[in-house]
Formats: C-alpha cells, sequence, structure tokens
C-alpha cells in the first residue's frame, strides 16, 4: 500500500497530466496544479521545485502506463496483426477526448518541440516506446527490414488522423482512418 507521501505525489502527478494535457504544459502554471491536486502550495515543492521536475514526472508516469498497456497486450493477443490493429483501436476508442484535445504525445511533443528541445528529447521517448512496440510487431508479421519505416509511417498516419478529425470536429472521420489503416495492415499480413 503506498504511502500518504506517494499517495499526494501521485495525485501531483495525475493532476499535472490531465493540465498539460488540456491545456498545454506552457499554458498550465504551478499554481493550476496546486489547485487541481489539492494540495497546499507549499507542500507541493516538498515534491518538486520545478513545473519541468513535474513534467519529467508525468512523462515517467505515461512510459510506465504504456509499457504496462504493451505487455498486457503480448500476453493477451496472439497474433502481431491483431496487436497493431488494437494499438489503432485506441485512436477510434478516445474519438472524443481526442476531438477535444488531440493525441496527448503529439500535441506535448508540437508544443516542446517549438522552443524547449532538451524537454521534447524526453517527450521523444513516448512516441520511440511506441515506436520499437510495433516494429517488433511489423518483424513478427514478416517485415523486418522495413518494420522500423512500417511502425513510423503508422504512428505518422494515425497522428495525422488524428489532427484533421480534431480540427474539423469531425468523428466519422477518424472512424473511416482507422478502417483505411486496418485495410492497409490487413493487406500488408497478406503479402507478407
Amino acid at each position: 500500500m503506498a504511502s500518504k507521501s506517494e499517495r499526494t505525489r501521485q495525485r501531483i502527478v495525475d493532476a499535472a497530466n490531465q493540465l498539460f494535457y488540456r491545456k498545454g504544459y506552457n499554458r498550465t502554471s504551478f499554481s493550476d496544479v496546486v489547485e487541481a491536486a489539492e494540495v497546499p502550495r507549499g507542500n507541493i515543492y516538498y515534491y518538486f521545485k520545478t513545473k519541468d521536475e513535474i513534467l519529467r514526472a508525468v512523462i515517467r508516469s505515461r512510459l510506465e502506463t504504456i509499457r504496462n498497456m504493451l505487455a498486457e497486450w503480448d500476453r493477451t493477443i496472439a497474433e502481431p496483426l491483431d496487436r497493431l490493429e488494437r494499438f489503432v483501436r485506441i485512436m477510434y476508442d478516445s474519438t472524443p477526448v481526442l476531438l477535444r484535445s488531440g493525441c496527448p504525445m503529439g500535441s506535448l511533443n508540437t508544443e516542446l518541440a517549438k522552443d524547449q528541445p532538451e524537454l521534447q528529447l524526453e517527450a521523444k521517448q513516448l512516441f520511440d516506446q511506441f515506436q520499437t512496440w510495433l516494429a517488433r510487431q511489423f518483424t513478427d508479421l514478416g517485415y523486418p527490414d522495413e518494420a522500423r519505416e512500417l511502425s513510423l509511417q503508422l504512428m505518422a498516419r494515425g497522428q495525422g488522423l488524428i489532427v484533421v478529425a480534431q480540427v474539423y470536429q469531425d468523428p466519422g472521420f477518424l472512424e473511416r482512418g482507422t478502417r483505411e489503416l486496418n485495410r492497409w495492415l490487413e493487406e500488408l499480413a497478406r503479402y507478407a
């Protein structure tokens, strides 16, 4: 069981995670995090001295969540095509939040890349974790030489779908796009 201190720290990280996603990292103030986490301002400094430290904790938390999710898919989904299609389904399953706030990984990386390259390198780990896992799926599907390129294409196509669907507030576009991604994956599996 987590101690009170660990629970308070996690509450801060969870609140910051939601704020960074909804408002953006740069538009979220230290005070916003304090208020959302419902901790006294003085107490937050016990856990984090700067907003950058909070962001690093958020990135670590997101990485752990992704790692656990991918490990679960590896355990429970036997075929690489089915695992790839499960990845694509994230977009469809998350349509309302994606239309409201975009992709949490994409929006954070885009924001940080503009003028905070050192933080963006840390946030890039979120994409790296998916890219490595996706490349393994494409290798298992029968594309060892093209695995990295195919994984990047899948992520890029997904990010593009999310951005356009959000801009036009069109859930149907996202649904049609995910169906097209699945057709592409099934065609790759058929010709492997």
